[in-house]
């Protein structure tokens, strides 16, 4: 834990492109901080601390937004890459972390605006649980095929266990929920396909 005397340590530079990115969508929208907090449910001063990288936003955050912002979660990181390239190697993949619930996202597939699909490799932590109250995009088909350990996917109001080797298939509408079910930290891939 930091001590009051300490500094805070500097955001890491996908923090701080996101920052600028975040407030960018709220401006080509026309939005004021008030308007973005009514449609997401987010405090005015967490969004404006998102949009000046004085915090990395959660999972649950993030994909409030982009259900605001209409993107899904991979191409909203995507943009604030550089130019996509057909090809990404696996050093070069971006990877996102949500330390507070111990979800870490990469996103296998080259990012580009114009595709509908997209690759995705989630891990949870053991007893990490993320929920989100709504998808980024409403119909949003997802994929999930577990890698390694077990996982509890929760989707309208359906509860399944996912074990190794399991694969399960969805349109997302409303609330879902991605829970490490074992004692080993989860692993899955998660394709995505914009409706």
């Amino acid at each position: 834990m930091r001590r009051p005397s300490e500094p805070a340590a500097p955001p890491d530079d996908v923090d701080v492109r996101l920052a600028a990115r975040l407030a960018d969508l709220r401006a080509q929208h026309g939005w004021s901080l008030g308007e973005l907090a009514e449609r997401t449910g987010i405090s005015r001063s967490t969004l404006s601390r998102a949009e000046r990288a004085e915090i990395s936003p959660t999972a649950s955050l993030l994909n409030r937004l982009c259900h605001a912002y209409g993107r899904t979660m991979s191409r909203l990181l995507g943009e604030v890459e550089a130019e996509p390239a057909p090809l990404v190697r696996a050093a070069e993949q971006s990877v996102w972390q949500d330390r507070a619930s111990g979800f870490v996202r990469r996103s296998v597939s080259p990012p580009h605006p114009a595709l509908r699909g997209e690759l995705v490799e989630g891990r949870l932590a053991v007893g990490a649980d993320i929920a989100y109250d709504r998808p980024p995009v409403a119909g949003l088909e997802q994929h999930i095929w577990v890698l390694e350990g077990a996982l509890d996917v929760t989707a309208d109001d359906v509860g399944r266990r996912l074990e190794a080797g399991d694969c399960l298939r969805l349109r997302v509408w409303g609330p879902t929920r991605f829970r490490c079910a074992g004692d080993v930290p989860a692993r899955y891939v998660l394709a995505v396909v914009l409706p």
